[in-house]
């Protein structure tokens, strides 16, 4: 495994809860521009900017322009990575011990 630093990058994102907002915005409807992304929060086109080039950086957000429009899309891939490497190794017991339990009881009436 190498690290390159992109899940610590993923987890700066995803700590900060407007980018978590933006990125509920873009999971609802994809392909937004900057201006219905700042129409939705409180604070300035820049502050709206600053976010998304942390979302962007992190492999979060991809960027795509279209004619004038600069439109904005979730990449969910790096979260997937994420839950497989740190969240599904430490439930793989527990949820196999609950099958396990199941089984059994299933299996005594």
């Amino acid at each position: 495994m190498t690290d390159d630093g992109s899940d610590d990058r993923v987890f700066k994102a995803l700590a900060d809860p407007t980018r978590r907002f933006l990125l509920d915005l873009l999971f609802a409807r994809d392909g937004r521009t900057l201006t219905e992304l700042e129409s939705e929060l409180e604070m300035t086109r820049f502050g709206v900017m600053k976010h998304l080039k942390v979302l962007e950086e992190a492999g979060l957000v991809v960027s795509r322009r279209q004619g004038r429009e600069k439109l904005h899309f979730l990449n969910s891939v790096p979260i997937r990575l994420i839950h497989d490497r740190w969240i599904d190794k430490y439930t793989e017991r527990q949820v196999s011990a609950l099958a396990d339990l199941k089984r059994q009881l299933e299996d005594e009436t």
